[in-house]
């Protein structure tokens, strides 16, 4: 067996099902993940997993790799240990990092049973791992291309985005949204990722084009929104954001007023959307 093989083995038979959000369940011969549990949270079939683990699979992707990654808790040194030995390269320094590491990852496990959205954005707001119900409220991730989990790009050229604010909070939240990218663009001049997007931003949204012309460096901060939800109709959320996380990642975490009819629908939403996750 090679190394790459011998080490997907052994770290999942490491992890336990309840580390992941999932029931440990009866007639478990073995602690750790079993493939197809592998197979899901990595968003890949269940024989490709086999094929990796008998060294039949070559050359899997850096994105796939990136998914096995944070499906198995890895740290930043087994991360890149992973990369080399599937002959793909590191992730660069200086670029804007997008692993999610292991605590955000248990962060967000932990929210999988109470009404909070809950999701992981990296320093250009581009979105990385989210929690079920923050899926059933904006979109499947699995389903959308990366440009479109970018929450910059969403806001100022998706005219579907199922968020509004008050008109006050509106201005705030996208001159704070252009002020996030300006500083990511000085923390990570060599990443060709970022003048991409802006390029693309300036391009397709006169609005962010004149934003952007204003020179605005900041943070997002903590706002009030009304997501709306063919389901259970509109839901007025608090959004909290907490920033300076490991590689600029941004903590964000939506909540209710206890007890509220809205925090009632984020509980109906939540019990919806992990019964799609386990289906």
């Amino acid at each position: 067996m090679d190394e790459f093989a011998q080490v997907l083995r052994a770290w999942r038979d490491r992890v336990r099902p309840e580390d992941v959000g999932l029931p440990p369940g009866l007639g478990r011969r073995a602690p750790g993940l079993r493939r197809e549990e592998l197979a899901l949270i990595a968003g890949v079939s269940v024989d490709y997993v086999v094929r990796l683990e008998q060294g039949r699979a070559r050359n899997p992707s850096p994105q796939l790799l990136a998914s096995l990654a944070r499906a198995l808790r890895l740290n930043d040194g087994e991360r890149d240990h992973l990369f080399r030995v599937a002959g793909a390269a590191v992730p660069p320094a200086g670029h804007v990092p997008r692993d999610v590491t292991p605590t955000a990852q248990r962060m967000v496990d932990r929210f999988r049973d109470a009404p909070v959205a809950v999701a992981v954005h990296t320093a250009i707001y581009e979105l990385v791992l989210c929690n079920p119900l923050w899926a059933a409220l904006f979109g499947d991730p699995a389903s959308q291309t990366r440009l479109e989990r970018n929450v910059a790009w969403r806001y100022f050229t998706d005219s579907a985005m199922p968020v509004t604010h008050t008109p006050e909070d509106d201005e705030e939240y996208a001159r704070d949204l252009v002020g996030h990218l300006r500083t990511a663009a000085g923390r990570y001049p060599g990443d060709p990722q970022i003048p991409q997007l802006i390029a693309k931003l300036l391009d397709a949204s006169p609005d962010f084009a004149r934003r952007w012309k204003e020179g605005t460096v900041g943070e997002l901060r903590t706002s009030r929104k009304t997501v709306h939800n063919d389901l259970v109709g509109d839901i007025v959320v608090d959004c909290d954001t907490l920033t300076s996380g490991p590689g600029d990642q941004t903590f964000v975490i939506m909540t209710a007023a206890p007890g509220s009819e809205d925090e009632q629908k984020l509980d109906l939403l939540r019990v919806i959307g992990l019964q799609e996750l386990r289906s």
